[in-house]
């Protein structure tokens, strides 16, 4: 059983920063991808971005230059460094692990993101 728990959520005004963290414990394989989702009231999940286990990052457009994914392996965490902050931000952040050898996903218990103009 592999669990998610998230942290870093929070109010915050348009143009601030906030950092979101999220660890992971069980029993992950080695070849995996971890990355957050995000939702917003009356919206499907969508995809922020994602980092690899040897680095490799990918954004949805419209985080591209603000938001930037890494991860700690020795850690089993990976942060989400949010930037310049918009309204249109405002959303539950998901942390997720895709475990690439036994072909399933994890979801962390979200964590609200409100940015105020």
């Amino acid at each position: 059983q592999v669990q998610l728990v998230e942290s870093g959520g929070g109010l915050v005004q348009a143009g601030g920063s906030l950092r979101l963290s999220c660890a992971a414990s069980g029993s992950i394989s080695s070849i995996n991808s971890m990355g957050w989702y995000r939702q917003a009231p009356g919206k499907p999940r969508e995809l922020v971005a994602t980092v690899t286990r040897g680095g490799s990052t990918n954004y949805v457009d419209s985080v591209k230059g603000r938001f930037t994914i890494s991860r700690d392996n020795a850690k089993s965490t990976v942060y989400l460094q949010m930037n310049s902050l918009k309204p249109e931000d405002t959303a539950v952040y998901y942390c997720t692990l895709r475990d690439l050898v036994r072909g399933t996903r994890y979801w962390g218990q979200g964590t609200q993101v409100t940015v105020s103009s």
